[in-house]
């Protein structure tokens, strides 16, 4: 892969700051006065924030807002190939990842303008973000969170048009709690006094409580799925219902159950942003919304190539328990629809619960082949992989890449063709998609 001028400028950085997480807003908002404080001249911003589906709901609400003819920026993080990702900018006809040169550019003003002062690389990329978003025309920007949300260095943005909390569950615990009440809390710390706020759907009651109570001191206006909205399905098609009707609309593009709720709060957070969508808009933003790695089936390729005849490949970036059990139902979805033997190829960090996020899969998943995660430090060595698998129920062995779990199930395999599961960590996640030749664009 050719090196970007961008990427060597983020190379650089990470020689002179640390990569990781330091929750606070002192760095940025120092650093962002001296840019000319960038993040208050944003169109109006949907901020979202959760442990699970943030992507999914930024995907979705993009889709929303072009459909309905309107410009839009986009910040997610991580990426998953190529740092560009984190960025897309609007344009006619729909957002295109940053230029490299335009991206470059950005970075090394940015960093010129923190004169070498204690900060992390995140940082120095989310005011990256809002001088892409304020120098450019838009008429919405959408920004995922990195980390929680109190302390996140997107959280700097004084007046969203919404904020919105998608399902909070257990993950970063050693950032932002060990129990779910102190992480929903963290979450919570996106939402302004008056601003209004959308409560996605939580399977922990616990959580929704903070998360109601903290909208509810703030004066927020709220929304909360299951409450005011929510969708299901009916004869074949998504129902979105809230104080303003039914919506009939297609089944979302991206697969599994979990995809109506995020689906949902999508629209009830453009809606609450103080964007009309009409039904057209709503119909064409289910078909269209793509979100790499989020039960993303493959269908070529060159790890494709090597799989056995006929396989059916789904790659997914989920990470922990609470993700395990949406990937898992999923799966068991695909499985009553057309069945197939399901094989996990998994690869993950250490700061994960490994071991809870294998027990979604007890009964469903015939064997697993844990993996390397070449792209980062902290990836769990294979070996120690497949004994948290063995721990959780499974039939796991370790293999040393993903090409050659492929080839093995392909020299070995006897039988109808097989459904392939690739996931365990966006990392790893993206390390398939570049070893696969189809990167995110």
């Amino acid at each position: 892969m050719t090196t970007l001028a961008a990427d060597r400028e983020i190379e650089h950085l990470m020689t002179l700051h640390p990569k990781g997480f330091d929750l606070s807003l002192d760095r940025i908002a120092r650093l962002l006065e001296r840019l000319g404080n960038p993040q208050d001249r944003l169109p109006p911003v949907i901020h979202i924030a959760g442990t699970n589906g943030k992507g999914s709901c930024a995907a979705f609400s993009r889709a929303l807002l072009e459909a309905a003819g309107h410009l839009v920026h986009v910040h997610t993080s991580p990426h998953l190939v190529n740092w560009h990702e984190r960025y897309r900018l609007a344009a006619e006809g729909g957002g295109k990842l940053v230029d490299d040169d335009v991206f470059a550019e950005a970075i090394a003003r940015v960093a010129k303008a923190n004169q070498g002062q204690k900060i992390t690389v995140f940082e120095i990329l989310t005011a990256v973000t809002f001088i892409l978003f304020s120098e450019h025309p838009a008429e919405a920007a959408i920004i995922e969170v990195g980390l929680g949300g109190r302390f996140d260095a997107t959280n700097v943005i004084s007046r969203p048009a919404v904020s919105v909390i998608m399902p909070v569950s257990m993950d970063h615990e050693a950032y932002l709690g060990d129990r779910v009440e102190l992480i929903a809390a963290e979450k919570a710390g996106i939402m302004k006094r008056g601003c209004p706020v959308v409560i996605g759907a939580q399977e922990s009651e616990t959580a929704l409580e903070v998360l109601i109570e903290t909208a509810e001191r703030l004066d927020c206006p709220t929304v909360v799925y299951g409450q005011d909205f929510l969708a299901f399905e009916e004869n074949g098609r998504m129902v979105y219902q809230d104080e303003d009707g039914l919506m009939d609309l297609p089944l979302p593009r991206l697969p599994g159950r979990h995809q109506f709720a995020n689906a949902a709060a999508a629209i009830a957070a453009v809606k609450a942003a103080g964007f009309e969508i009409s039904h057209r808009a709503a119909e064409k933003a289910m078909t269209s919304t793509a979100w790499p790695a989020r039960m993303q089936k493959l269908t070529q390729g060159r790890l494709v190539e090597l799989s056995p005849k006929g396989a059916e490949i789904w790659l997914d970036g989920g990470h922990n328990p609470g993700a395990g059990v949406v990937i898992a139902e999923a799966l068991a979805e695909q499985e009553e629809k057309n069945p197939r033997p399901l094989i996990l190829i998994a690869g993950m960090i250490n700061t994960k619960d490994q071991t809870g996020y294998f027990s979604a899969f007890k009964g469903l998943a015939r064997h697993v082949y844990t993996v390397p995660v070449s792209k980062s430090d902290a990836g769990v060595p294979n070996d120690e992989l497949a004994l948290r698998a063995t721990e959780a129920g499974l039939s796991a062995e370790p293999v040393n890449s993903v090409a050659d779990a492929l080839m093995l199930l392909r020299d070995s395999w006897d039988g109808p063709a097989p459904r392939i599961f690739i996931g365990g960590s966006l990392y790893f996640a993206g390390a398939v998609l570049d070893e696969n030749g189809t990167p995110p664009t």
